[in-house]
């Protein structure tokens, strides 16, 4: 299994901001749902954050999904709340951080 990488620093009057490094076979979603867990301090497998809550999983892949002609998308973002963050998805990676 490959080591991830994982980002914090303190936000807003020091609350947790997490930058996650998705691997190019990692999907979009699975990445978010990684990174939601580690921005809560939540184990992923017991989380009660779920990313489906606020985002359709499968529209966030298809988002970032090869085009039809094989091309990888290398631009774009989508952006999001949960609860009090502020998740920010583009094709390399997932950052979240404290709504201020």
């Amino acid at each position: 299994m490959t080591e991830r990488r994982i980002r914090e620093s303190p936000g807003c009057e020091f609350q947790r901001r997490i930058q996650y490094e998705r691997d190019t076979d990692e999907s979009p979603s699975i990445a978010t749902a990684t990174a939601l867990s580690q921005y809560f301090d939540e184990d992923i497998s017991a989380t009660s954050t779920r990313l489906y809550d606020y985002i359709d999983p499968d529209a966030l892949d298809s988002l970032f999904a090869d085009t039809n002609r094989g091309a990888s998308r290398t631009d774009g973002t989508v952006e999001f709340s949960v609860e009090d963050a502020t998740v920010r998805v583009t094709p390399e990676r997932v950052e979240i951080s404290p709504n201020c």
